[in-house]
């Protein structure tokens, strides 16, 4: 009994962690962009993602253990990728952490909430063209991917993993959008990030 007072106590208090925006549906204050600036825009109070290879890191603080969330629409043969645990990179691919896919429809079969290259899906759950709700929730070394509520990865970082700043690990990091190519195009809404403690 005592057990289950204190996990319905433990939901309560992390369901209840105040959510901050990292999107305003306004401009892109408090994020910066890598290689192509043209390839982000807003229209319309969303994010439109298109264009030649980019990255918008969230330039705000980011907790070490946080769960991000965010609205995410594809549209037909578009890849994306939503970075948790990087840092700014000028130009290629960042280094450091982890890419969560978002792609439901282009040539590369890693599926969206793939933790990419490292524990990857081939199943589609959602169908270009409509929204959906992408989470990550990103604790100790613990990665959970989720599509409208439904676990689809649980990813635990090996204890063994490399050490070191342009190391792919969880670490203290940022949030950042990818760009991946001209023929891709995502749109991404109500982008937010909460602590758990």
């Amino acid at each position: 009994m005592k057990n289950l007072l204190f996990l319905l106590l433990l939901a309560s208090f992390t369901s209840n962690a105040q959510w901050i925006d990292l999107f305003n549906g306004q401009d892109l204050n408090n994020w910066k962009i890598s290689e192509n600036p043209t390839s982000f825009h807003i229209e319309n109070g969303e994010l439109i993602v298109n264009g030649n290879r980019g990255h918008l890191f969230y330039n705000g603080y980011t907790p070490k253990n946080f769960e991000v969330h965010a609205r995410v629409k594809t549209y037909p043969g578009a890849n994306s990728g939503l970075y948790v645990c990087t840092a700014f990179l000028e130009n290629d691919w960042p280094k450091q952490g982890y890419e969560i896919q978002v792609n439901n429809s282009h040539t590369d079969w890693r599926r969206t909430a793939s933790v990419y290259g490292i524990q990857d899906t081939k199943e589609t759950f959602v169908k270009d063209g409509e929204w959906f709700d992408l989470d990550v929730i990103v604790q100790g070394n613990h990665i959970t991917t989720k599509i409208n509520g439904k676990t689809i990865i649980e990813f635990t970082e090996p204890e063994s993993v490399t050490k070191g700043s342009d190391a792919r690990r969880i670490q203290m990091g940022t949030v950042a959008i990818q760009a991946h190519d001209p023929n891709s195009k995502v749109a991404y809404k109500q982008i937010q990030i909460r602590e758990i403690k």
